[in-house]
């Protein structure tokens, strides 16, 4: 069995199902499928044909009913059929063979009506007639109603006798919600001919940078949560309050990837179906390049496989020696800083965006000896807690993060990292805590001045939290896991401090 899975041809066992089909493709399981039906399927089942003539293109709507299975079942045979009479009423296209009963019943045909005929009323001589204005007749076929012309009637007026219909085909459209299924059941069973999507593909845009590398870190786990699905557009806003500025901007064509760079819902992303015009608050991240039905089809809380191009372009937690081969295999040249050894680990990158590493060529890989990157473990329950944790440590988009030193010395009860007063704003109070241990740590929330301040507290405390807080000004993050005398050793005052909640 031969199907179609992201564009390249596979041949299935006979009774295969998608679990086959996505065998070494892009997919994160759970996510949707997209099947699109084959061309005998779609004419089981659609009511809209292409009736592709030597003037153009016009598309057939079936009615219901015995004629127009009967136009299903005889499409080999009308395709092919010429213009024999055109007047102003009528088109008519034939001959060939039906097992139409002779009937002289007359009945009213509108304009672009389309109906069988039977010349002199013999059922060998059965024509596709089409109306070109409003008239009663009696054309021997009874009623003989098929359905109407819906798109490219203008064609009418440029038939003349002798000119052919080309072709009849279902109307096939990537984005038909009658000849594509979606699923994530992967016990769906395929069919000869069928077109399997298991992804969508996004072309990334390099004018907008910025909104790009938005795209690339929401995707960094493999797929796109629809939390909008509107009549216009998808959008997933797992990602928003995000740091944008304003960037290149175009016509929102379907398929069109944009990042909102200001306002309400700054960082939310907008996958396009229908055409919308240009928006300077809206920036171009990219372009669905396969996979469109995906978007068309998708409902709220569905995910997406996504796989871009190019792919994210970054070093932050590989060795300088993984690093340097993994660049080479994009084309960059690595200029390690800091720890130049082979197995020191990196920590930062510059540039950071991906855009902006394939523009310049190279990339500077910042590494440290792999001690001197330390495991946290995040046990808050408040989401915005977590979030404000990850964003200001630059854990959200990276394995490893940084704290920089705010206030430490010998002896001090606990150390401080800088954090972020304008989102600490949004930090509401939570449980308040009972007692701190050694290593906990914490960030003030909106009720003391020193909102967003992280902390890490060095001796058990009843009353004060990791940043000094008491209890109702401290919202309690997680726990320092690595050595904490060695990393107060070597501490200093404005200089980050790498932190991890993976296994270095």
């Amino acid at each position: 069995m031969k199907v179609f899975v992201n564009g390249k041809l596979k041949v299935l066992k006979e009774g295969a199902t998608l679990k086959d089909a996505v065998k070494d493709e892009a997919y994160q399981e759970g996510s949707l499928v997209a099947i699109q039906l084959s061309v005998d399927t779609v004419t089981r089942t659609t009511n809209d044909f292409e009736l592709l003539t030597e003037k153009g293109t016009m598309v057939l709507r079936l009615d219901e009913g015995s004629d127009s299975e009967l136009f299903r079942n005889k499409i080999n045979k009308i395709q092919g059929s010429t213009a024999r009479w055109v007047n102003r009423r009528l088109a008519s296209f034939g001959s060939f063979q039906t097992e139409i009963e002779v009937s002289a019943e007359s009945r009213m045909y509108r304009k672009y009506d389309c109906f069988f005929s039977l010349g002199g009323g013999d059922n060998h001589t059965t024509y596709v007639m089409i109306a070109k204005n409003d008239h009663r007749g009696s054309y021997g076929a009874g009623s003989g109603r098929i359905g109407r012309i819906t798109v490219g009637r203008h064609l009418l007026n440029d038939i003349a006798e002798g000119d052919n219909i080309l072709e009849i085909r279902p109307v096939m459209s990537e984005t038909s919600t009658e000849n594509v299924e979606v699923t994530s059941d992967l016990s769906y069973k395929l069919e000869e001919g069928y077109s399997v999507s298991t992804n969508v593909l996004i072309e990334l845009d390099p004018r907008a940078p910025m909104a790009a590398e938005h795209l690339l870190i929401a995707a960094s786990e493999g797929y796109f949560e629809v939390t909008e699905p509107v009549g216009s557009f998808l959008a997933s806003s797992k990602r928003i309050d995000a740091d944008l500025k304003q960037e290149f901007s175009t016509v929102r064509e379907p398929g069109s990837v944009t990042v909102r760079n200001e306002g309400l819902g700054n960082g939310r992303i907008f996958v396009y179906k229908d055409k919308r015009q240009v928006s300077p608050s809206h920036s171009s991240a990219g372009k669905v390049t396969r996979g469109l039905s995906l978007v068309s089809m998708a409902k709220k809380g569905d995910s997406i496989t996504t796989v871009t191009d190019p792919p994210r372009i970054l070093t932050v937690g590989m060795t300088q020696s993984a690093g340097e081969e993994y660049l080479a295999v994009a084309g960059i040249k690595q200029i390690r800083k800091g720890d130049l050894s082979d197995d020191a680990v990196v920590v930062e990158q510059i540039p950071e965006r991906t855009m902006d590493v394939l523009a310049a060529g190279s990339v500077e890989t910042f590494a440290v000896p792999r001690d001197r990157i330390y495991k946290i473990k995040i046990t808050a329950k408040d989401d915005a807690t977590v979030k404000f944790f990850r964003r200001v440590t630059g854990m959200d988009h990276k394995s490893i993060g940084s704290a920089k030193v705010q206030f430490t010395f010998e002896g001090a009860q606990m150390i401080t990292f800088h954090g972020d007063d304008e989102r600490g704003k949004s930090l509401l109070p939570q449980e308040q805590f009972k007692s701190v241990k050694r290593g906990d740590i914490g960030v003030t929330n909106q009720v003391r001045p020193m909102r967003g301040l992280l902390g890490i507290r060095l001796e058990d405390s009843k009353s004060y939290g990791p940043t000094g807080e008491e209890a109702y000004g401290t919202n309690i993050v997680g726990k320092f896991l690595g050595d904490l005398g060695k990393m107060l050793r070597e501490a200093e005052s404005d200089k980050p401090v790498y932190i991890t909640e993976a296994d270095i």
